[in-house]
């Protein structure tokens, strides 16, 4: 019987993995993998792997032979060394179409609870405040530009709900042409040019080596002062100590991070209590539906690769095909 590692997950129960594979007379083995050599050790004689958080890098790719498919559960794949997966020849799938509608709401709802102080009307009011102007002055967001980093998938979804409540949308993305670009959004032609001109910031983008901190020190010097940072994408695109420094020394107005460099938070972090921060725990992409089609997508990924040669969603094309 074919067998698969599920290799580390966070969900209570596994049923919608273990029903797919048994359909498919698959044999799943679980772990909770926290290292390359815990993936190595677990996977032994397995085609293929359904990973959450765990490492998958050269030395599990070296060291299973066997391995013809990994599928991350999730849209990014930077735990998975995709490079080296290509090298040997392995596949990699993910899934990127599944919570579109979560992430984009859950990013606007950031959004207007900066701008409207909702957070801080509710923690004036346990304060025993009761005033409109207890959390400072507000600003009409009909009269701000939101600016979005990546025009993907999300992006475009984040633009098309936000344009009646924004008074513009200017996005970057150096990977669309053109024609990609939905009429009512403007196309800022570098980063320093969306700065310039984002009162409220999005990022919608993967990380990876050309994303990794670039909304840091010098992309928040470029923004207006009293601007508004959110972040549903990946922890590691934003410096948060920058984005710290820009809040106390009030060039920006406020910060939501749905995301961060090291999860969960460190209890010793300077984010937790800061009056102009709102964080939320890597939930933009929840709702009920969104995580049963997420996991559904993934584990049917290496159902695909066994029976067609490749998952639905390829992120990195490979040459190891099923055994006859």
């Amino acid at each position: 019987m074919p067998r698969i590692l599920f290799a580390d997950y966070d969900y209570p129960e596994i049923d919608i993995e273990r029903d797919i594979f048994a359909k498919h007379g698959i044999e799943m083995r679980t772990a909770q993998c926290r290292s390359e050599d815990d993936v190595v050790a677990a996977a032994k004689g397995c085609f293929g792997i359904l990973v959450q958080y765990a490492p998958v890098g050269e030395r599990v790719l070296a060291s299973l032979p066997d391995l013809g498919v990994i599928s991350r559960i999730g849209a990014g794949y930077d735990t998975i060394d995709t490079i080296a997966c290509e090298r040997h020849g392995v596949w990699v799938g993910n899934s990127p179409d599944y919570g579109i509608g979560e992430v984009s709401t859950h990013a606007l709802a950031l959004a207007l609870a900066l701008i409207r102080n909702v957070v801080a009307y509710h923690r004036d009011i346990a304060a025993g405040k009761w005033s409109f102007l207890s959390s400072g002055t507000l600003r009409r967001p009909r009269e701000m530009t939101l600016g979005i980093v990546g025009l993907g998938r999300i992006g475009k979804r984040m633009a098309h709900i936000s344009r009646e409540t924004f008074k513009r949308v200017v996005a970057y993305d150096p990977y669309l042409i053109d024609g990609d670009f939905p009429a009512y959004v403007e196309r800022a032609a570098s980063l320093d040019e969306l700065a310039r001109n984002a009162d409220v910031l999005s990022i919608h983008t993967p990380l990876n080596a050309e994303t990794r901190g670039i909304i840091g020190a010098k992309f928040i010097d470029a923004m207006r002062d009293g601007s508004y940072v959110v972040n549903t994408a990946r922890g590691a695109v934003v410096d948060v100590d920058a984005v710290l420094d820009a809040l106390d020394r009030g060039r920006l107005a406020g910060a939501a991070l749905d995301v961060l460099p090291s999860e969960p938070v460190s209890p010793e972090s300077r984010l937790l209590g800061h009056p102009r921060v709102i964080l939320t725990p890597h939930a933009a992409f929840y709702s009920v539906e969104a995580e049963r089609e997420l996991r559904r997508k993934a584990a049917q990924n290496l159902v695909s690769w066994l029976r067609e040669g490749r998952p639905d969603y390829v992120v990195t094309q490979g040459t190891r095909k099923p055994a006859a």
